[in-house]
């Protein structure tokens, strides 16, 4: 039996750390860190991680809103959201994910785009 994506990211410690660095990687990434310049780190944060948990087969710990409320307003551009799936590849790389456990988890990002760029 395969395990979860969300096992095979190592869990909730795993996402957890998995997500603190694509929230590091964002605050450094020149393209998008002005985005975060006024936000509480530490909340978002936590809902990069209990986001990543509960859509990679974890338990259910989401409680934001929804991709589109989320971001609706905010305008993203392609080259904003493409920097967003950089960040996330080189989290996925710094904490040794494979690389098809990368490719899901890209693949899954990208589906999101249409609910984020330019909504």
């Amino acid at each position: 039996m395969n395990n979860s994506l969300f096992e095979r990211l190592g869990g909730i410690e795993g996402i957890t750390n998995i997500a603190n660095d694509v929230i590091d990687n964002h605050l450094a990434n020149k393209t998008i860190a002005t985005r975060f310049a006024k936000s509480d780190v530490a909340k978002i944060k936590n809902a990069a991680a209990t986001f990543f948990i509960s859509g990679t087969g974890g338990p259910n710990v989401y409680k934001g809103m929804d991709l589109l409320s989320a971001h609706k307003g905010m305008n993203i551009s392609a080259v904003e959201f493409m920097a967003v799936l950089d960040d996330a590849l080189a989290a996925l790389k710094k904490n040794n994910i494979s690389q098809q456990e990368q490719e899901e988890v890209l693949f899954v990002l990208y589906s999101m785009r249409s609910q984020i760029v330019l909504v």
